[in-house]
């Protein structure tokens, strides 16, 4: 009898052991059915994915009435050392332009993890233009003059960028956009990977899904899906029709005219300078109305000029769109190079946060489509 007092207290302590393992274990499981069941619900809400078969490549072809290439070095395709991205001026959340008296719209609140959510990597997301509530006011500006030709919407297609940049150190990846389209539905499709595909530090999907209209992208719902290295996925969905635009917490806000979302914005750009609705030629300013994670706003962006890119695939002429500068010199900032050659695609994107980090987008390959060869 002397013997069972440690023996019961050993049996005691395997006994808690074992309840606390099975604690711990049940409390995993559920961690991970949570998550199981709400990329579930995700992907059982969210609309089916268009399909396409890209069968060609673009080509580069001077579209009619668009300016001579400037006759200047092409620029270099590579992302810029620390110290150079240091010294280029400070960019504000994008915002878009008003006239000059107007003024200066509020910060938009981007829809990306800050760099200090990342590990030794960044966050993309992109910018955008519409003629939105210009459009009230000033019609000329958002509709295709009457001399001008039908527009035709591209074909289906994919454009792959590679990924360089700077924060805490260099950081390498790729991204891919893919833009679908079938009757009168679209979707685009926004993928970025930081760091090596087969352990990435950070990936994000950005998937636009709406209707196509003599005004341009009309998006009726967007899903956005980050996940950073050994963190669970962080999903945001927003919400559109006619009225209004449901924001991730489920809050509903009034709509702008011609508004987008991260995803459909670039296209959106493409569309308003392909049927010419804005006038590129430096110091112009385009506005977008924006749709983001927390809310409705409008970013302006100042046409910089034409520069011409170092490519792949040979020098390109486009034209560069930077936003204007508000907040403080932490707030995130994209700029976007557009090629007028290229179905106005937008062919290089750079998101800085600060001074000295950057995430530059350079398209790697010419651009593929679907469907037969003109």
């Amino acid at each position: 009898m002397k013997g069972a007092g440690p023996a019961s207290a050993r049996r005691r302590g395997a006994f808690a052991l074992l309840v606390l393992a099975s604690l711990l274990l049940h409390g995993l499981l559920a961690e991970r059915f949570s998550a199981w069941r709400e990329g579930a619900v995700q992907a059982a809400t969210a609309p089916p994915r268009l399909q396409a078969v890209f069968v060609r490549e673009l080509l580069p072809a001077a579209p009619p009435d668009t300016p001579a290439a400037p006759a200047r070095s092409p620029r270099r395709a590579a992302a810029r050392p620390p110290a150079e991205a240091a010294s280029a001026p400070e960019l504000p959340p994008p915002v878009e332009a008003v006239a000059s008296d107007a003024p200066s719209p509020t910060p938009v609140e981007p829809a990306l993890p800050t760099v200090a959510e990342l590990p030794p990597a960044a966050a993309a997301s992109s910018p955008e233009l519409a003629a939105a509530s210009a459009a009230d006011t000033t019609p000329a500006a958002t509709a295709p003059a009457a001399s001008a030709p039908a527009f035709e919407w591209p074909a289906s297609t994919r454009l792959s960028y590679s990924l360089g940049g700077y924060v805490r150190g260099e950081v390498h990846g790729s991204a891919r956009v893919e833009w679908l389209r079938e009757g009168s539905r679209y979707q685009v499709h926004l993928d970025v990977v930081v760091g090596p595909s087969a352990a990435p530090l950070m990936q994000r999907r950005m998937s636009s899904d709406g209707e196509l209209t003599p005004q341009g992208l009309v998006p009726r719902r967007y899903d956005e899906e980050t996940q950073l290295a050994f963190g669970r996925p962080r999903r945001v969905t927003l919400g559109f029709d006619d009225d209004g635009v449901t924001l991730a917490s489920g809050q509903r806000v009034p709509t702008l005219p011609a508004v987008q979302d991260t995803a459909s914005q670039f296209v959106q750009l493409s569309y308003l300078f392909g049927i010419g609705a804005h006038q590129l030629q430096p110091g112009a300013r385009i506005e977008l109305p924006l749709a983001l994670a927390r809310r409705v706003d409008v970013w302006v962006y100042d046409v910089v000029g034409e520069e011409e890119l170092a490519t792949p695939f040979g020098a390109l002429p486009t034209w560069h769109l930077r936003p204007q500068r508000l907040g403080d010199a932490s707030a995130l900032s994209i700029e976007t190079w557009f090629a007028p050659s290229l179905q106005y695609l937008p062919v290089r994107i750079v998101i800085r946060q600060g001074p000295e980090q950057y995430i530059d987008l350079m398209i790697e390959r010419l651009p593929q489509q679907a469907g037969p060869a003109r």
